[in-house]
């Protein structure tokens, strides 16, 4: 089943995100190598593709995992949450309905 990952980013954290930016993103080419990500990407804190200083507001990760526990699991485990860059982390699960897979 497919779950969102929602995640709220701490004040002031896109330091240690760029920091952590390329051990989060090697979890999500793994992820993806498997066929498990759907999507994945960053909510820019303005209305622009490229935030600069102001930074990132969250991020949403949609996936493919076997259960709500195993999802949660791994949402705890990004090194976006030990980093401290991510301030809340819900996750849901999903149902897409497009585009049609």
């Amino acid at each position: 089943m497919l779950y969102a990952i929602i995640a709220e980013d701490a004040p002031n954290s896109l330091e240690r995100r760029l920091a952590t930016r390329p051990v989060h993103l090697a979890r999500l080419t793994a992820m993806q190598a498997a066929g498990r990500l759907v999507l994945a990407g960053p909510f820019p804190a303005i209305d622009s593709p490229d935030p600069g200083p102001a930074g990132f507001s969250g991020s949403l990760i949609v996936a493919e995992f076997d259960s709500l526990e195993s999802a949660q699991a791994w949402a705890e485990a990004d090194p976006f949450v030990s980093a401290g860059v991510y301030a809340r982390v819900t996750v849901r699960p999903f149902r897409q309905t497009l585009p049609v897979t």
